[in-house]
């Protein structure tokens, strides 16, 4: 999708970025909550996200702690002189027993639970966090920062599951039902605003979705 306009400074916007490339992204594996550092593929992407992020100019940036999210996140804040700062609710989703695993790895001892897991259906019997709990605390700690920063720019960096599962709570979607929001590239990112009109002041409308970085 391409880039929306970002409008008058008045207008409140939220940016959710992916961290950039790891090994473990380049092997398919299940990252979760293990802590992989980016690799140089992966820094790469963080500069590139950086340059993009220098036209954008966000006024605050947050990133989960994991280094991953948090490296990429310093990129950005160093290109544009803004602070980092950290939030525990924007950990990726926890995978228990499969984090470090590719899909063959875990669907030769689960099987079963692996095909709940991939048709979004709920895991049982698995320590694999609940996707509507993941969706709730990304979205919580979204509008905890979009309503301490009124017509300001926010930067979250992240985590691909987290950040798809947080975007479809943002826009009032089940969790568990919704299918229609592709995943975010390693260091391709989102743009929503809140949704003014809604009387709970929850809602928020995707203005934009997988935006490219700066690969020059």
């Amino acid at each position: 999708m391409k880039p929306a306009p970002l409008g008058h400074r008045s207008t409140t916007r939220l940016l959710l970025a992916r961290h950039g490339q790891t090994d473990y992204n380049a092997e398919g594996r299940l990252q979760g909550q293990i802590d992989i550092a980016l690799n140089e593929t992966g820094r790469n992407q963080a500069a590139g996200l950086a340059r993009a992020m220098e036209q954008v100019r966000p006024d605050v940036i947050i990133a989960s702690p994991l280094s991953r999210a948090h490296d990429t996140a310093c990129a950005v804040g160093q290109a544009i002189g803004v602070d980092v700062t950290t939030d525990e609710a924007l950990l990726e989703r926890s995978f228990g027993p499969w984090e470090g695993l590719t899909p063959d790895e875990i669907t030769q001892t689960w099987p079963a639970e692996y095909a709940d897991f991939r048709a979004h259906r709920r895991v049982e019997g698995v320590e694999v966090e609940d996707r509507q709990a993941v969706a709730g605390r990304v979205a919580r700690a979204c509008r905890t920062a979009v309503a301490a920063n009124p017509g300001r720019t926010v930067l979250i960096v992240a985590h691909g599951a987290a950040i798809t599962l947080g975007v479809t709570e943002l826009l009032g979607l089940d969790a568990h039902g919704f299918r229609g929001l592709a995943g975010l590239s390693n260091c391709h990112y989102s743009h929503l605003e809140p949704v003014h009109s809604d009387p709970t002041g929850q809602l928020m409308r995707l203005v934009s979705h997988n935006l490219a970085p700066d690969f020059r």
